[in-house]
């Protein structure tokens, strides 16, 4: 119930059969064909009720007024709710999301009342808990923590979203609870959970031969595709990693977590923020330092991912620690020296094809150009993958790439990357922080 509204109507002739609620005095009379002059009488009868008029519409109209004035106030001592944007809000989606609306008590047995049993992780969400449905469905509970904010945002992002996004390797919402102050998100379970749980543990890496690998590698370049190009509207993921990859029974990859996606409409191709969120490693340069996002900075994302998965290695992001290894400035090394099929995740003892290798690690690398310009679109990704007479354009120095040199070396190495004035000194290996010192 959005609002109260009253209609009033007058007549010279019946038009209602009823009772009526008030009755107001008969104030219009329709003139006889030659209408005899006024009398003194007739005249006090019309000022007469031209005073009870007077009297009574400004009184029905209080009346009228109180519940519309407590509806509003009674609105806005609600406990905050989530409101759709304009775009968002036609007839159809209204009604596909009012079909995933599920009850608290449905998820309280699914999930044994939330037991930590259930407990498949922990995020900035919340908690994420393994559910059954009445019907047999496997399900993952997504329950939005009392004190989290992130998920309040997320789970907005998500309603928006779902309403529009089909796609086989995006992964399916079945449904949302908002009683009693929950905020729950449902998702369809996947059995193999999230790619980084496997390709990063040195036991179940096994698992995952080259053909998988290949096939996780196809379906998130496919997935981002659909995002970027063919859903009917443009998403930026903005929040694209192995962690949010996540494996069904057969391999096959979903990305999951909308919670920082943003949508462009219109020929809108990029956008500048001044809240930098996301994860280290995957950002594109250009996202980290200066809050300028598009898809091209998915596309970085992507090519971080698909070294990862061929490497077997975490890309740390970070260049202070022995133990983290930037695994862009590694390939690229390895690379230009003719031998990065050395790089391949040692696991991979069945032989891949060599060739098939090596394109994926050069479509990698085209992916995490500095420029974003010069990494390709999803589709031409796509087109690379699947054909073998495609010529791959050449490569250059990737970004935030460095190497163990002098100071004076890392500023040629710089000099294409970022370039820097005469009298500019390189102070820090990856150009984030430079601290430039001048005497007193």
């Amino acid at each position: 119930m959005f609002g109260v509204w009253c209609n009033f109507r007058y007549e010279v002739y019946p038009f209602f059969s009823g009772r009526p609620l008030v009755q107001l005095p008969q104030f219009v009379q329709r003139p006889p064909a030659s209408a005899p002059p006024v009398t003194g009488g007739e005249e006090k009868k019309r000022n007469s009720a031209g005073k009870v008029l007077a009297i009574l519409m400004p009184t029905i109209a209080v009346i009228l007024a109180i519940p519309v004035v407590y509806f509003f106030c009674w609105r806005k001592r609600r406990p905050e709710e989530v409101y759709l944007p304009s775009y968002s809000a036609t007839s159809d989606d209204i009604q596909h999301i009012d079909s995933l609306l599920l009850d608290l008590a449905t998820l309280r047995i699914a999930t044994d009342d939330f037991d930590n049993s259930k407990m498949l992780g922990k995020g900035g969400f919340g908690m994420v808990y393994k559910g059954v449905l009445p019907d047999g469905e496997e399900i993952a509970v997504k329950r939005l923590g009392q004190t989290s904010r992130q998920g309040i945002g997320e789970l907005k992002s998500e309603l928006v979203l779902v309403a529009k996004l089909h796609h086989k390797n995006l992964v399916r919402l079945v449904g949302v609870c908002l009683e009693e102050q929950e905020k729950i998100l449902v998702y369809e379970y996947m059995p193999n959970r999230s790619l980084d749980m496997i390709l990063f543990d040195s036991e179940r890496n096994k698992e995952l031969d080259w053909g998988k690998r290949f096939k996780i590698i196809n379906g998130i370049a496919r997935g981002l595709q659909y995002l970027h190009e063919d859903s009917q509207l443009k998403i930026v993921h903005r929040d694209l990693k192995a962690s949010n990859i996540l494996l069904d029974v057969d391999y096959n990859p979903k990305i999951s977590d909308f919670g920082l996606a943003k949508i462009f409409g219109g020929d809108q191709s990029e956008d500048v923020t001044r809240r930098i969120a996301g994860t280290y490693g995957y950002m594109a340069p250009e996202y980290a330092m200066r809050g300028q996002y598009s898809v091209k900075s998915d596309v970085f994302s992507f090519g971080v991912l698909v070294l990862e998965i061929i490497t077997g290695r975490r890309n740390s992001g970070s260049y202070n620690t022995e133990q983290d290894v930037d695994v862009l400035n590694l390939v690229w090394e390895h690379w230009t020296r003719g031998n990065v099929v050395e790089l391949m995740d040692p696991s991979l003892s069945n032989h891949p094809p060599v060739d098939q290798v090596l394109k994926c690690i050069h479509v990698g690398l085209l992916c995490v150009q500095r420029k974003p310009a010069s990494r390709p679109t999803m589709s031409s990704v796509n087109i690379m993958f699947s054909s073998h007479t495609v010529r791959l354009p050449s490569l250059s120095r990737p970004a935030f790439c460095i190497q163990e040199v002098s100071v004076s070396e890392t500023s040629t190495a710089y000099s294409e990357a970022y370039p820097l004035t005469e009298n500019s000194t390189v102070m820090s290996s990856n150009q984030v922080s430079i601290t430039e010192l001048s005497p007193r």
